[in-house]
């Protein structure tokens, strides 16, 4: 897996190339929490994410509060049709854990068969 991190003042985005699942989750939470401690929005880029699983998951779910940080505003971005599918179930399924924040405020609905 390759990780591709940008920086832009107190926003960064963090783009995984490849598959997002347990093997390849400790990359992606180093990469989270080694951005600058006044970074308190990061954008997950998932365009390029050629499969997620559960452990995506937690990614989106977990904000880092350590060493005196802020709580981080976590957005998605680039869903891809899995990634998208993979977030309304987890949506419908635990609503507590808020995914549908993360949805697109339009997002295109099955067609009927």
């Amino acid at each position: 897996m390759h990780i591709t991190t940008s920086v832009s003042g107190a926003a960064a985005q963090i783009t995984p190339h490849g598959a997002i699942d347990y093997d390849t989750l400790p990359a992606l939470r180093a990469a989270a929490a080694g951005l600058p401690h006044d970074v308190t929005q990061v954008t997950w880029n998932l365009y390029d994410a050629s499969f997620i699983d559960v452990s995506g998951l937690h990614l989106l779910t977990d904000t880092p509060h350590q060493d005196g940080r802020p709580p981080r505003q976590t957005e998605v971005a680039g869903l891809t049709p899995q990634s998208l599918r993979l977030l309304r179930l987890a949506s419908e399924l635990f609503p507590a854990q808020e995914f549908a924040r993360l949805l697109p405020a339009t997002t295109p609905t099955a067609r009927a068969a």
